[in-house]
């Protein structure tokens, strides 16, 4: 984990912070995710017609079901010191490039892109975050994820 002071974070503006330990994205997360949204297409839920039907042979993972790892990947990769808190502030750019297989094993890299003072109780940072998938060649996620830091 990379460690840092807010007031040295823009020292590493373009920098890689770090990879997030791989998390298993499976099929009973994926189902809890479908019941919460109201989201129960059968690419997500139907194991046996996945298997026959969708293109990866498999069920899929919601594409918001895995931005909302980001946070809990995220926060493996980096700490923050001198803040009170840390708010999801959005995201400014997001995209799916491959879809998460049940079963399959992702994690976050994080680099720094741009931090701004907002005020003298607020700091914006701004990372680009890709959730990479064990094994293939296209990233589940790329987005750039604004944090807000409140000291």
């Amino acid at each position: 984990m990379f460690t840092v002071e807010l007031s040295d974070l823009e020292k590493h503006i373009g920098s890689v912070m770090g990879y997030s330990p791989w998390k298993t994205v499976t099929q009973e997360m994926i189902q809890a995710f479908a019941d919460a949204t109201g989201d129960h297409q059968w690419i997500h839920l139907d194991v046996e017609r996945a298997q026959r039907e969708s293109p990866w042979k498999s069920t899929v993972a919601h594409g918001f079901l895995t931005v909302s790892l980001i946070p809990l990947l995220n926060q493996q990769v980096i700490d923050v010191r001198g803040k009170s808190a840390s708010i999801n502030y959005g995201l400014n750019k997001l995209r799916f490039p491959a879809a998460v297989k049940s079963g399959s094993d992702i994690r976050s890299r994080m680099e720094l892109l741009d931090v701004t003072r907002v005020d003298d109780q607020r700091t914006l940072a701004t990372y680009r975050t890709t959730l990479e998938i064990q094994g293939e060649d296209k990233p589940a996620c790329v987005s750039e994820n604004l944090v807000m830091y409140v000291v």
